[in-house]
């Protein structure tokens, strides 16, 4: 799928036309938003600047949409696209070493077609799986404001109403959490006091759905143990049982 792919119909997965015009539009509207100064900058300086090993790519430089099947038992929320990642090849989960981890998981899963997320045009594709992240620009050092996550979330509410047929949330990281829940909270989904965010969290939310929290796949928690592929691994698998399914 090449960039200009992205904002094309035919590369959404999923059978509901209505849809796929739905996402599209939105997809339209993210990669148009130029609302946070500060992360229209930074994404933009990065773009330009580049890392050493991609000084021959033209890097996305812009926010980055979702990706996968909206018709997906399983929405999974990342943070942010990484910026030599997401930023760089226009795709979430895409060309980074979270990308790495967290698409060898799928693939072993049976919830992705190939082990690795390389690039736009690597022939990528997700099976019961839709991916995006709750703020789809890079922020400096992975910190957004709270002014920025508050602007940004009206597009991960949108993806929730548009992945209607989603029964499970999988939430990668805090900010992942916090962001998914509040907006589920805040549209009468949840009720209680949001539990504190723990890797292998699961909660049931009104309307049937489960919400499940992970460890974010980065190299931080991946190289230190904190996140191993055997726990990562055994969160999906015990997804994939809930929904019924064989992995």
């Amino acid at each position: 799928m090449s960039k200009e792919m992205i904002m094309n119909s035919d590369s959404i997965a999923g059978t509901s036309p209505s849809g796929k015009k739905r996402l599209l539009s939105l997809n339209r509207e993210v990669v148009g938003c130029r609302v946070c100064p500060r992360l229209v900058n930074y994404r933009e300086v990065v773009a330009k600047v580049k890392k050493k090993q991609f000084l021959n790519w033209n890097y996305w430089g812009r926010p980055v949409p979702g990706f996968g099947d909206i018709m997906a038992p399983i929405l999974v929320v990342g943070l942010a696209p990484a910026p030599h990642g997401g930023n760089r090849t226009g795709r979430v989960f895409t060309g980074d070493r979270s990308a790495d981890f967290f698409v060898k998981a799928l693939f072993e899963a049976r919830y992705a077609n190939q082990p690795r997320s390389i690039d736009a045009d690597d022939g990528l594709e997700l099976h019961g799986v839709y991916m995006t992240a709750a703020i789809k620009c890079v922020p400096p050092d992975n910190k957004p404001t709270s002014e920025e996550i508050s602007n940004c979330a009206h597009f991960l509410k949108s993806e929730l109403e548009i992945c209607n047929r989603s029964r499970v949330i999988l939430c990668l990281g805090q900010l992942a959490y916090r962001s998914t829940m509040n907006l589920l909270k805040r549209d009468n989904f949840f009720s209680h006091k949001i539990p504190k965010f723990e890797h292998g969290l699961e909660i049931v939310l009104s309307d049937g759905r489960k919400v499940f929290a992970s460890y974010h796949p980065s190299p931080r928690n991946t190289q230190t143990g904190k996140l191993t592929m055997n726990m990562f691994s055994s969160l999906l698998q015990r997804i994939t049982r809930g929904l019924g399914q064989t992995s």
